[in-house]
């Protein structure tokens, strides 16, 4: 009997079901403050009830204020099943766990078992700890500094978990040293195995009856599992992907291949200290390895100065690329060579060893001729490239690994559907027979929000079109004083619209890359009448009540650049089979993309505010019913006095219902 249908007692007190829990008259009324009723929210939670006693597979998209992850874990809870919830981010998966999760147990007094687990990089390794203490002399002084917080907080913790670690920064170069990798790690050989942070995280993850992880974990898991090597995750009954629209785009990237310059450098300088704590006494060992640093950098500078993403075989067509290549395969096999007898010395050679064979394999992709459907190309930034090989369609390998495990999977975001139509989502995972469900947000759009379009703007192609939306953009940030997110759809149109906006407007400007986001979202926070100017690390994933955020400004509809090497073997691919690239691929990402985008403006019952979208588009091409239609109907003006006349009102507790 499903559980809609019945209430049932556990630890000895009378449960209710999903839809009463979230019911005005639930226990969550009573612990969550600001909690409302609402039927979107019931009837999702009612539908994944249905679906996890049934083990079927639904997609399910639930607007802004829904509720949803209330929405999953009430049934998710109370179906004493082991469930496994995985977030699109880290961030995410923490607010879940610590946050929201607690919530509901204590809502429905239960004493259910819960874990979270995370990628290996996310935990201190004990041992390279140590190693990384024992070359202190030869390591820069930053990183003994970092070292010496990392061995006071290390006997504080019981998880290793290092975002307790607030006071290092994300990106400080001391963590490469003190965390392992899938490359790098001992396994069982390691001689502090038993104190390991990470094993025993999994071992919590396989007595949970909870499991939170997010998606690059469990998609690395699946590729392992294809590869037929070991598992990370437990099996479960059900799993639950929140923010499933990010799905695909990492479903991608964990079924392709790919080697990074980061890689080779970690070989390198684990190799070097390994040499000198179990061998160091082969005269021309260092050298082999100073040769792979030298090639590898010169394959750096053989790709460009400038940051870029290229196809692969574009790359290769410059001599400079092969012959750069051709020495970086060279000195690895020279190292390769020269670590086979020293692998026996010890477990941390024997490890270098193995992995050297492994990068080896990985280049031998890029450097010999490619045949099929798999896309390869490059990135370079900074000192560092990222060599890859994508395939084209992961929806036959999602589909066979969700039919091998006979559990129930949930696939819900915010923005999953274009309209009311799944299959753009759907067709990317070989969701086929998916049942397929959509509340729209609780939010009253027509009068919490007003939608401007400005009346002349020039095609976003032409010279000066940023220019043309930071003038656009300037009366009604003078309207809303500030409080706004100015969202570009590239990292150029960002770098120039900062500096036609600095020096003609009062308020403060804060500039995605100029912290991390976390800390720039502080700021935003704090300083009450800031500019936000961002990229697409803003568009999802930001939460910011009340008046704070009172303006969002798009500059232009986000389809995907056409110079991307994954989109252009994609559009190729398609246009082969005879299929429309633009209707069935490039138009329907780019309005789900709008739609999150857009989401960012209304994030409360009380919250009021103006989306301005600068694009011409919306009514110069027949396709841009489609976005106006993609985003929650709002009134929309042209008129600029209407902007002003909103918040206006808005300051004055008057709001028009339309315009």
């Amino acid at each position: 009997m499903a559980i809609l249908d019945r209430r049932f007692s556990l630890n000895g007190l009378y449960m209710l079901t999903p839809s009463q829990i979230l019911s005005a008259r639930g226990p969550l009324m009573q612990l969550v403050e600001g909690f409302s009723a609402r039927s979107q929210q019931k009837e999702m939670a009612e539908a994944i009830a249905r679906t996890l006693n049934q083990r079927g597979t639904l997609i399910c998209e639930a607007g802004s204020g829904t509720g949803k992850t209330f929405a999953y874990l009430v049934p998710a809870l109370m179906s004493g099943k082991k469930i496994i919830v995985s977030t699109g981010t880290k961030h995410l998966q923490d607010q879940l766990f610590h946050r929201d999760l607690p919530v509901v147990r204590k809502a429905l007094a239960l004493s259910l078992r819960a874990a979270l687990l995370k990628g290996r990089s996310n935990y201190l390794c004990l041992h390279r700890l140590g190693q990384a203490e024992a070359r202190a002399g030869f390591l820069p002084d930053d990183v003994n500094i970092d070292l010496r917080r990392i061995k006071e907080w290390v006997g504080r913790s019981q998880t290793g978990d290092l975002t307790e670690l607030a006071s290092i920064s994300e990106g400080a170069p001391v963590w490469p040293y003190v965390t392992s990798t899938a490359d790098n790690c001992l396994g069982q050989e390691c001689p502090l195995f038993n104190d390991c942070y990470v094993v025993r995280a999994r071992r919590e993850a396989n007595e949970a009856n909870i499991l939170v992880v997010n998606h690059h974990l469990f998609l690395a898991d699946m590729a392992l599992r294809e590869e037929g090597f070991g598992e990370v995750l437990p099996g479960a009954d059900a799993v639950i992907f929140d923010e499933a629209h990010q799905l695909p785009e990492v479903a991608s990237g964990f079924f392709g291949i790919s080697l990074s310059s980061r890689q080779l450098t970690d070989l390198l300088q684990d190799t070097t200290a390994a040499f000198w704590q179990e061998a160091g006494d082969v005269p021309t060992f260092i050298a082999t390895c100073n040769a792979v640093e030298r090639a590898v950098g010169d394959l750096r500078l053989a790709l460009g100065e400038e940051s870029q993403r290229a196809p692969w075989q574009q790359a290769v067509l410059e001599r400079a690329v092969r012959e750069a290549l051709a020495m970086v395969v060279g000195s690895l096999v020279r190292l390769q060579v020269d670590l086979k007898p020293l692998a026996e010395r010890g477990k941390s050679l024997d490890s270098c060893f193995r992995r050297c064979a492994l990068l080896l394999a990985r280049l031998a992709v890029f450097a010999n001729a490619h045949e099929g459907d798999d896309v390869q190309w490059y990135e370079t930034r900074g000192r560092g490239f990222r060599l890859h090989q994508t395939p084209m369609d992961i929806s036959e390998s999602f589909r066979s690994y969700l039919s091998a495990y006979q559990c129930a999977w949930i696939f819900t975001s915010a923005t999953l559907a274009v309209g009311s139509d799944f299959r753009y989502f759907a067709n990317q995972l070989g969701l086929i027979d998916a049942e397929k469900r959509r509340w729209d947000s609780p939010y009253d759009y027509r009068t919490q929000a007003l939608l401007y379009i400005p009346a002349v703007m020039p095609d976003p192609g032409a010279p000066g079109y940023t220019e043309a939306v930071i003038s656009a953009a300037l009366p009604v940030l003078e309207a809303s004083r500030g409080r706004a997110f100015l969202l570009f759809t590239s990292h150029r149109a960002l770098s120039e619209g900062r500096v036609l906006l600095e020096g003609r407007i009062e308020f403060p400007l804060i500039v995605q890359g100029e912290a991390p986001r976390s800390e720039l979202l502080r700021r935003f926070r704090e300083q009450s009448n800031s500019i936000l100017l961002g990229t697409s690390s803003f568009w999802e994933g930001v939460d910011v009540r009340g008046k704070t955020l009172s303006c969002v400004i798009i500059d232009k509809l986000p389809f995907a650049s056409p110079d991307d090497p994954v989109l252009q073997a994609r559009i190729s691919k398609m246009q082969a089979e005879g299929r429309d690239p633009f209707l069935e691929y490039q138009l329907p990402q780019a309005v789900i993309a709008l739609k999150q985008g857009a989401g960012r403006l209304i994030r409360d019952v009380h919250d009021r505010g103006v989306l301005v979208l600068c694009d011409p588009r919306l009514f110069t091409r027949k396709y841009g019913r489609a976005f106006l239609e993609g985003i929650p109907p709002m009134p929309y003006t042209r008129s600029l006095s209407d902007v002003r006349s909103f918040f206006s009102e808005n300051e004055s507790g008057k709001l028009r219902a339309k315009v």
